[in-house]
């Protein structure tokens, strides 16, 4: 963790949340693309690998990860919101949960990092007064 004192319980939870997402999303994303709904030869299952790539950071809670973790899940929450108005069935279904799972982890993420700034991180810019 970047500071020295314990995580907060709103902390602790919105890291939970936040890997528990981004594993979801991970895990929709292959089944989607590989099983339940395939498009051509799954060859989009390769857009789940930019999630790979922060949960080392989510789970050490590095909060420079959070931050841009919840500008990088944007493009996931427009696919689902596209895909889940323009398709039918399955697919329809399956870009649904990826835009819910999208929110969840945008919330769980911008909650983190608001916890993180209120509790005083080390070397973050102060929160501006009201």
């Amino acid at each position: 963790m970047d500071d020295v004192a314990a995580p907060t319980a709103v902390v602790r939870r919105t890291r939970a949340l936040a890997v528990a997402a981004t594993v979801a999303l991970i895990v929709l994303g292959l089944a989607w693309e590989l099983w339940l709904a395939p498009t051509g030869r799954g060859t989009l299952a390769i857009k789940v690998l930019p999630l790979l790539v922060p949960l080392p950071g989510l789970v050490r809670m590095r909060l420079y990860t959070y931050r841009w973790l919840s500008l990088a899940v944007l493009p996931y929450a427009a696919e689902g919101a596209v895909r889940a108005t323009s398709e039918r069935g399955t697919s329809a279904a399956l870009a649904a949960a990826e835009l819910a799972l999208a929110i969840i982890l945008f919330t769980a993420c911008c909650l983190h990092v608001r916890a993180r700034l209120r509790a005083g991180v080390p070397g973050a810019a102060p929160a501006a007064a009201p």
